[in-house]
């Protein structure tokens, strides 16, 4: 279980909303797009778009992609097109409405031990297997030091009621790994992949405030709020692209549309809405053979105890971070208390950003005790499931199986 005392979530919001009468409007109202449009993040247009839609369409918004053609300054027609025409090409790998999972299951980061000729295949359980894995990735140093061994990494989540650790024996007896250590989330203060308005910013570029700490803590539904958010969820088809996005999904809940917004900022309000966002695939090539980023660091800070929350804070201004955590390595990592990552296209230049945060930490007066960097290399990504019932169906499928399996 997580620890007590939380602050309350001071969630923010980077546009004001539509908050207007909903208009229905035809899913045909734009043609499916050519497949003669340019499909790669690179192209001036796709980025301008891309730039918005990553990342900076914060909770629940009736019209996601009218907020992302006003931020970007393009026509909805060019941005539907668009965004529909690099889903269907691979370049965008899912478009959906985020949640923050840390406050409807209990969730941890994982580092596994697993034996070097068992790595890949179960990597491959893990990705394939495990609906409640999500993030899945091989991680190596470039030295050996405290916890080098643990090569395979995964984010995690069991629904609530469940103890994570459990989970984590009946996977660790599947997967044949030698041991395991769990890392709750203490405290967030980055959450937001945007790889292309990243890739021009300079070391040292941060907010001109620490970043403030949302918490970790339990949100209550009632029933009508997980109807709505089971079918707020999943990854929107190419059909789904439009001006409405959400009507499908109402009819689908049982609900009218006006309801079905209503419901979903009664969501957003609890904190449990993240970001709707267009996610590209930043691993694998593109069919072309270009590539969005490649280079994924995991980085560890030990700062004294009682500063972690200003130090994560100082961490997570920086805007170079995707994630950055408050999340405790034990004796396994050195101590770590704080946790962040980066991606990048040059090695060299993510250790310069990560070079200029920790003479930012020195500078406000953060001890910094020790420092590392976990390289990622293999890496898959899904939602976490956070269903009760998908839980027990899936303990009972694996309870009596001996393992390994890989």
């Amino acid at each position: 279980m997580l620890d007590g005392n939380w602050r309350v979530l001071n969630h923010k919001f980077e546009i004001s909303h539509f908050s207007g009468p909903l208009v229905k409007m035809p899913p045909s109202q734009f043609p499916i797009m050519s497949d003669a449009l340019p499909t790669e993040h690179t192209d001036p247009i796709n980025s301008q778009i891309l730039a918005v839609s990553e990342d900076r369409i914060k909770g629940f918004t009736p019209t996601p992609f009218q907020d992302i053609a006003t931020l970007s300054g393009l026509p909805l027609e060019t941005v539907v097109e668009r965004i529909q025409a690099m889903l269907k090409a691979g370049v965008i790998r899912r478009v959906r409405q985020t949640l923050l999972a840390n406050k409807l299951a209990e969730g941890a980061l994982v580092a596994w031990k697993v034996p070097t000729e068992k790595l890949e295949a179960a990597f491959e359980f893990l990705f394939k297997q495990d609906p409640f894995s999500g993030h899945v990735v091989l991680r190596s140093t470039d030295r050996e030091v405290s916890g080098s061994d643990y090569r395979l990494w995964t984010t995690l989540k069991v629904p609530q009621g469940y103890d994570i650790n459990q989970h984590c024996d009946v996977l660790a007896r599947l997967i044949g790994a030698e041991s395991y250590y769990t890392m709750q989330a203490h405290g967030i203060f980055a959450l937001g992949v945007g790889h292309v308005r990243r890739k021009t910013m300079e070391p040292g570029e941060k907010a001109d405030v620490p970043a403030a700490m949302m918490t970790t803590n339990i949100a209550e539904l009632d029933a009508e709020e997980w109807n709505v958010l089971l079918h707020l969820k999943g990854d929107l088809s190419i059909e789904e692209i439009g001006a409405n996005p959400w009507e499908g999904r109402a009819e689908a809940a049982g609900v009218s549309l006006e309801k079905f917004c209503e419901v979903a900022r009664r969501l957003d309000q609890k904190g449990v809405i993240g970001r709707f966002s267009t996610f590209l695939e930043h691993v694998k090539p593109s069919a072309t053979g270009v590539r969005v980023t490649r280079f994924n660091a995991l980085f560890h800070w030990k700062v004294p105890k009682g500063m972690e929350e200003r130090a994560g804070g100082e961490v997570g201004r920086h805007t170079i971070m995707t994630h950055a955590y408050w999340r405790e390595g034990g004796d396994r990592f050195a101590n770590v208390n704080i946790m962040g990552v980066i991606h990048g296209t040059d090695k060299d230049m993510v250790l310069i950003h990560k070079a200029a945060i920790d003479k930012h930490l020195a500078d406000v007066g953060i001890p910094l005790e020790y420092t590392n960097v976990f390289w990622g290399g293999r890496s898959e990504i899904k939602p976490s499931e956070i269903s009760p019932i998908v839980f027990n169906e899936w303990h009972a499928k694996w309870k009596d199986v001996a393992g390994p399996v890989v």
